[in-house]
């Protein structure tokens, strides 16, 4: 297994869900070391700092590194887990799918509780479950073996699903795509820029609450106070069945992508030519996307005082926001590459050609 294909599996397959991001935090202050010089804002995001030949312009790579995952509410007496979703889960994804409770006193399996078929009645079948009607069980006969167990209300739960390369090399199956992609790419990037002159000082930044509200990205922003934003993120694969080609138009394997809209920004318009620009002098593939809805850490970022030009670069990626989704390793490559020649490009002249009327 190559380096990048080992850095893809480690970090998809930490713990890291929003509030809970330390053993990610601590994977990247590792792997990042004799890199850049690393620090912390007071909610918990990293930054990792790269000092070019220039103190400035300042340009901020943001990745957050908290998933979709739960927390323990409330034990019932009869030793089942009630929880909240901390980050946007769709129902139908959820039941019968295995978890793990992160306690203190170490980790307890369960799995998200369902009906089996056979006693299901006809109008049964045909509805929803509600996220408020699901459960965890643990295998605990009570609320007091539970807590003999560890578990208490508050105690982060993360899905289950090991890192897998599939029968096609190229295409690689995980959890946390959203969001250690994100990370996976500043801290690729700066790797890259090891040795290599460029006119700028570069911020790989792992943000923290992501899923619940693009908290660290307004934190670790204050810290920086970039020039120019980057969101690293996923983009939404409409490459499969029951995907109209409008509503999701990326595709596994066609390059990264740049959004065009979202709930939470539009792109700097200069910016996003720029790095149409860049891409198409660099021969790297790009693909356009927009999501009606959800936001990214750009979102945030580009609101920072007076305002600072963002834009996210995305990488397609199949099932987020479930247990597993997929990726195509030449994507997540591209993504790479073309950050790193943005970086190249961004002195201090460009920056303020792209910040003028």
């Amino acid at each position: 297994m190559g380096e990048r294909l080992k850095l893809l599996k480690e970090i998809t397959e930490l713990p890291g869900v929003s509030g809970y991001e330390d053993e990610v935090r601590a994977y990247i202050r590792e792997h990042m070391a004799g890199y850049a010089e690393i620090s912390k804002d007071n909610l918990g995001s990293i930054i990792c700092k790269k000092t070019g030949s220039s103190a400035t312009p300042k340009i901020m790579m943001a990745g957050h590194m908290d998933e979709v995952g739960m927390m323990v509410t409330y034990i019932t007496k009869e030793g089942f887990l009630k929880f909240q979703t901390l980050g946007g889960w769709w129902e139908q994804v959820m039941l019968a799918q295995r978890v793990v409770v992160r306690t203190s006193s170490g980790d307890v399996t369960g799995i998200i509780g369902s009906k089996p078929p056979h006693i299901l009645g006809d109008e049964e079948r045909k509805k929803v479950v509600e996220k408020d009607d699901m459960f965890i069980d643990i295998g605990a006969s009570s609320r007091e073996e539970a807590e003999s167990m560890g578990v208490l209300p508050g105690d982060p739960v993360v899905p289950v699903s090991p890192f897998q390369q599939m029968k096609n090399p190229k295409l690689l199956m995980a959890k946390a795509w959203d969001n250690r992609l994100g990370c996976a790419i500043f801290m690729e990037a700066i790797k890259e820029l090891a040795g290599v002159d460029h006119p700028n000082t570069v911020y790989g930044v792992g943000t923290v609450q992501e899923e619940v509200g693009l908290r660290g990205a307004m934190t670790s922003v204050a810290a920086v106070e970039p020039d120019i934003g980057f969101a690293l993120e996923v983009d939404i694969a409409g490459d499969m069945p029951g995907v109209k080609e409008f509503e999701a138009v990326a595709k596994l394997g066609k390059g990264p992508s740049i959004l065009l809209y979202d709930s939470s920004m539009l792109p700097h318009r200069k910016l996003r030519d720029f790095v149409v620009q860049t891409a198409k002098a660099a021969n790297i593939p790009l693909q356009f996307a927009s999501m009606p809805g959800g936001g990214t850490d750009a979102g945030r970022i580009h609101l920072y005082k007076t305002g600072v030009p963002s834009i996210v670069i995305g990488v397609p990626t199949r099932y987020i926001h479930s247990h597993a989704g997929i990726i195509h390793k030449d994507d997540f490559d591209q993504a790479v590459a073309l950050m790193v020649e943005l970086i190249k490009r961004l002195d201090a002249a460009t920056v303020a050609e792209i910040k003028r009327d």
